[in-house]
């Protein structure tokens, strides 16, 4: 792993679970770990109902578009989080693999979501804590 890590957050459509680690992890980690998310069949825009929950803990992700997961952002990313793609999300030999079972918020409530995010945080600062300790070792 290099100076700088890079984490790759990948689900299904890429506009609700995955973009909200990306920004918890971009607001955590400021500019520490690249930070990256994509989709195995990304979706036309960001699920509103996410973007909403992120706002309400100062964090805008409504900039943010759907990708596709390439070959390329797998392979040079040092831990590649999944979340609830199943056989959909491609494995990549040799790399550190997390699988966050996690509640898709697409169609669910606001307080639904609002569960998923506060989930999402605790993983990614527990994530973020692990890299600086391997960092600094």
């Amino acid at each position: 792993m290099s100076d700088k890590p890079s984490v790759l957050f990948v689900c299904v459509h890429n506009a609700g679970r995955s973009q909200m680690a990306a920004g918890w992890l971009r607001h955590l980690a400021g500019d520490t770990i690249e930070v990256r998310s994509a989709g195995s069949e990304p979706a036309d825009q960001l699920n509103p109902v996410a973007v909403q929950a992120m706002r309400e803990v100062g964090i805008d992700i409504t900039g943010r578009i759907p990708v596709r997961l390439t070959w390329d952002t797998a392979e040079t990313s040092d831990v590649i989080v999944t979340m609830g793609c199943g056989d959909t999300c491609p494995v990549f030999p040799g790399k550190r693999y997390e699988d966050w079972k996690l509640t898709d918020p697409a169609g669910q409530p606001l307080d639904v979501v609002r569960e998923i995010r506060d989930d999402i945080r605790a993983r990614v600062a527990a994530l973020v804590a692990e890299l600086d300790g391997h960092r600094a070792a």
